[in-house]
Parts: structure tokens; sequence; C-alpha cells
């Protein structure tokens, strides 16, 4: 990201709830100065407080970047005070759930570069992966200033277009969830065989946390790390056998997840 930009012209967070928080620690941690930085908050927490950053108070009349990081349902509330940064001069980078594009355009001018970003839940430990879409104004150097900012909390991918941040919010938005949930159900089926709660719960977050990172850090494709775990006519076969059933098992019902939550997304965009 470009740092001296940052500097000189300040970086406006709108919302600093878990999200925010999670990038502005990111941000400060890689040397963004706390001066130039102004978060907007209408209950800043005590750990905000402490960071030294300007909190609710007047921004630049042209800052570098405005990130927009408020709920949803605050969004309407949120819009109209950036509006006096519209134009073309500020870069807005948008990880407002269910914001399109086209409303930023709309409340500030088409000319006003924008991005929007779909980051995860494991980025408040570093850990997450942030999709990325910019509108035609957006310009290369805005990208990379984008990926700098959003990089602070995981990875980031770039889209071909809007569309996709439908699937990207039904894979990687809200999939955290799904492997909470695996670990909540795998806990379960662990304890119905006889294992305690505790036990059962540690194993399986353990687990499924380890299966996780081997699959991120192997040359190998999940595929092939399955393949490399299945002994012929073993246990994990024998398991397998129930998980990878056509009509019952995880790929029809991870189709109809995925699916149920790219469409609710859709819904929400079209208000």
């Amino acid at each position: 990201m470009d740092m001296e930009q940052i500097a000189a012209r300040g970086l406006v967070l709108l919302g600093c709830g878990r999200m925010g928080s999670a990038m502005l620690a990111g941000w400060l941690e890689r040397g963004i100065p706390r001066e130039a930085v102004w978060v907007m908050d209408p209950n800043p927490s005590d750990w905000l407080r402490a960071t030294g950053v300007n909190i609710n108070a007047a921004a630049p009349d042209r800052p570098a970047i405005v990130l927009v990081a408020v709920k949803p349902q605050v969004m309407g509330a949120a819009l109209p005070s950036l509006k006096s940064h519209g134009g073309g001069e500020t870069l807005f980078i948008s990880v407002a759930a269910g914001t399109t594009i086209a409303t930023y355009e709309a409340l500030m001018g088409a000319g006003t570069p924008v991005i929007r970003a779909m980051p995860n839940t494991p980025a408040a430990i570093g850990r997450g992966i942030t999709a990325l879409i910019g509108n035609s104004h957006a310009s290369a150097d805005h990208m990379a200033q984008a990926e700098g900012l959003m990089q602070a909390v995981g990875e980031t991918v770039r889209l071909d277009s809007e569309a996709q941040m439908d699937a990207v919010t039904g894979v990687s938005g809200s999939g955290p969830a799904y492997v909470f949930h695996l670990i909540e159900t795998l806990a379960a089926a662990g304890e119905a065989q006889g294992l305690s709660g505790e036990l059962a719960l540690q194993l399986a977050t353990a687990t499924v946390a380890g299966a996780g990172a081997l699959a991120q850090s192997s040359d190998d494709s999940p595929a092939q790390l399955r393949v490399n775990v299945t002994s012929p006519n073993g246990t994990t076969q024998a398991a397998l056998e129930v998980l990878m059933n056509e009509e019952k098992g995880f790929p029809p019902l991870l189709r109809r997840a995925v699916a149920a939550a790219a469409d609710r997304s859709k819904e929400l965009s079209n208000g």
C-alpha cells in the first residue's frame, strides 16, 4: 500500500466492530501512522481508544482512502456522510456485505473509484481471505492499495466481475460457519461413540484445524490428501462411503448449502 499517500492524506475507517478492529490492528502493525487514521464509530471500544488513532473527529477533506466497515443494517444512515468525499480523489473500499458498487456510485457519483471486498471472520487472527472487485474508475494502483490493506488480515484474491460476489459469499464469506458446524457435529458423533464431550471436542477441533493447515501448506490437492489417508477397505474408506455418497453425502449437501447462501446474498443485494 502507498504509505506516503496515506500518511499525507489520511485513511478513514467507518465502523470499527470485529472486522474493523482486526483490520486496524493489522494496519498499525504494518506501520500506518496512528495520527493518519480517522475512525468513525458510535460506540468506540476501550481497545480502540487505546490505539491513539483519531476517533469521531473531523476527517480530512480529501482522504486517500475511506474504508466502509459498518453493518448492513446501519448502512443507510452511514452513507450520506460519505457523499462529500465522492468524485474521484478518494478511493472507497467497502467490506459491508450486500452493498453493491452501484449503491456507492449512485450516492457519490459514477466517477468515484470504488472497490468492493468480501473478507471472512478468520481475519480476526490474520488468517482471513478477501475477494476484491473494483469499478471502472478503480485503477491498478487503487487495487494494489486495497490488496495491501486487506492483506494485513490474510490472503486476497481478485474477481473477474461483481456477480461472483454471491458465490464468494457462499464459499468463503459464510464458509467459516460451515466448518464450525462440522466441528460441532464431528464432536457430537464422537461423544455418541463413547468419548467424553470435552475430549471429543478437543479431537474434532484439532483435527479440522490441522487438516486445513495441511491442505493449505501441501503441494498435493485435497483429493490426493484424502487418498493418502484412505487405506483400501479400512476405517477411513468406510466413513467416506457415507460422506461421499452422491445422493445423501457431502457433495449434494454442500451444493445446496452454498447455493442457499449465494441466493440469499443476491436477495440482500437487490434490497
